[in-house]
């Protein structure tokens, strides 16, 4: 069983599951993204490069590279459970981009109930950490997130290092949402950063795609889940 909790600081959640569940939900993720007969589509580029790091988490997981466990947190039946910690906005922002993309391709009901089960426990998630915070949260699940923006990708890692930057515990998560403003659509947030990434990219003669986040000085490393 796939489920999720969130992490002891709130600064993301961790993913678990069999190897059969993460490999089962890296087969449905893998079938929304990088397809070169869609390379037309304008966004799916930008797009594919934010699942990407999504899907490398699952399968690192898979494949025993991150956390695990001997049971799960629900059951003590000794059976190996494998994990991942993904930060809140990058996850919200991956499950926003996969959905967008099932509209362009053919799914069936097994995919559409792995990411309803996803929703499920990641709303949990947040709940569970902190529910004033999590309600509010919460509605980015479903709505909110502009994923047909053609920048999601370079927005995501602004918010992510923004979020990052408070430290995490329940006061860094009820700022959360706010912070999430940017990536709905012609909010002030999301006009201002627009803004910024195409000033940017005119100073520095290159595409917004081809920008990359000033973040040098953070200590991802350091990071205190």
């Amino acid at each position: 069983m796939i489920y999720i909790v969130p992490t002891k600081r709130g600064v993301g959640c961790e993913l678990w599951g069999t190897y059969e569940d993460l490999f089962n939900l890296y087969e449905v993720i893998g079938k929304f993204w990088n397809d070169q007969n869609q390379a037309n589509i304008k966004g799916l580029e930008n797009r594919d490069q934010l699942i990407s790091g999504f899907s490398y988490e699952i399968r690192k997981a898979k494949e025993e590279s991150r956390l695990t466990r001997t049971h799960s947190h629900f059951f003590h039946e000794s059976i190996p459970y494998f994990g991942v910690q993904i930060s809140w906005v990058h996850f919200l922002f991956s499950l926003t981009a996969i959905k967008f993309n099932m509209r362009i391709y053919e799914t069936n009901k097994f995919d559409v109930s792995t990411i309803l089960q996803l929703e499920f426990w990641l709303e949990r998630a947040m709940v569970s950490f902190d529910q004033t915070g999590g309600e509010k949260l919460a509605g980015y699940i479903s709505d909110g997130i502009y994923a047909g923006n053609p920048y999601v990708y370079q927005f995501m890692r602004s918010i992510n290092l923004d979020f990052f930057k408070f430290g995490g515990g329940k006061i860094a998560f009820r700022k959360l949402p706010q912070l999430m403003q940017r990536s709905v659509y012609l909010t002030e947030e999301y006009n201002e950063y627009l803004s910024f990434l195409t000033g940017e990219a005119k100073r520095l003669n290159c595409k917004i795609d081809d920008l990359e986040l000033s973040d040098e000085e953070f200590d991802y490393e350091g990071i205190k889940w």
